[in-house]
């Protein structure tokens, strides 16, 4: 009887090794599959060419927006920049080219909580469009392999002001001529002044639409590489009060 009760004590000894050893397995595996698809890459270093590749546009996308709950929460990915600094010295697979504004408060690195390697990022007042952003656009994507381009606008925009109010002071006045289409294409109810916040984040919307409309009509290059389903072009605006990024329908 004991010989028996032995037997049965060694074989669920085994099962239960078994159960651990395929558990531990799975624990392991699994990370490296979320990695694969996932901007906040841990401490292990920058994004790499397989992890960047395996993900499409629209994967890209959702990790921006992931990134941004993150920022939102206060729960931003741990990360070890000189890790990502030396894993990137060789090579750079960024998965996004991002247009922003200048403005000091919308840095995108920080808001979609991405790493060294992660992104491109072009900034300059009201987010316009210019022929070094697309040719810089064009390299990120035709020549560098990102998945996606985004216009980034945001709420409160100085440039937008300016263009309303019609500013003119040097080499500024030819940027903001850029965002004044914006102004007549606007559908807006109310007072339509530099002083109605409402009326200013309204325009600041269709600059960003503008834009996108801009980028297809000015770059063959980037209009035929969203037809093939290689990269997507999306907009977006940025809340300053909330942290809020809200990616246009």
């Amino acid at each position: 009887m004991k010989e028996r009760s032995d037997k049965s004590v060694d074989k669920a000894a085994v099962d239960r090794r078994s159960f651990l050893s395929v558990a531990l397995s799975t624990c392991a595996i699994a990370p490296l599959a979320t990695l694969s698809l996932q901007l906040a890459t841990s401490l292990a270093g920058s994004l790499t060419k397989e992890q960047r590749d395996s993900m499409t546009p629209s994967q890209v996308i959702d990790e921006l927006k992931k990134g941004n709950e993150r920022f939102r929460a206060g729960k931003m990915a741990p990360r070890d920049y000189l890790a990502e600094k030396r894993s990137s010295a060789a090579g750079q697979y960024p998965a996004a080219v991002v247009l922003g504004c200048v403005d000091s408060r919308v840095p995108a690195e920080i808001i979609f909580d991405t790493g060294i390697g992660d992104t491109f990022i072009g900034r300059v007042a009201g987010n316009v469009v210019n022929d070094d952003m697309l040719g810089s656009m064009e390299f990120a994507c035709a020549a560098s392999g990102a998945k996606v381009v985004l216009v980034l606008g945001h709420t409160a925009c100085g440039a937008v002001k300016g263009a309303i109010d019609d500013v003119v002071l040097g080499n500024l006045t030819g940027l903001l001529a850029r965002i004044k289409p914006a102004i007549p294409a606007t559908r807006f109810e109310g007072e339509k002044s530099s002083k109605n916040a409402a009326y200013v984040d309204a325009v600041a919307h269709t600059n960003v639409v503008l834009a996108l409309a801009e980028i297809r009509r000015r770059s063959p290059v980037l209009e035929e590489l969203e037809k093939k389903g290689t990269i997507q072009i999306a907009g977006a605006m940025y809340y300053l009060t909330t942290g809020v990024v809200e990616f246009l329908g």
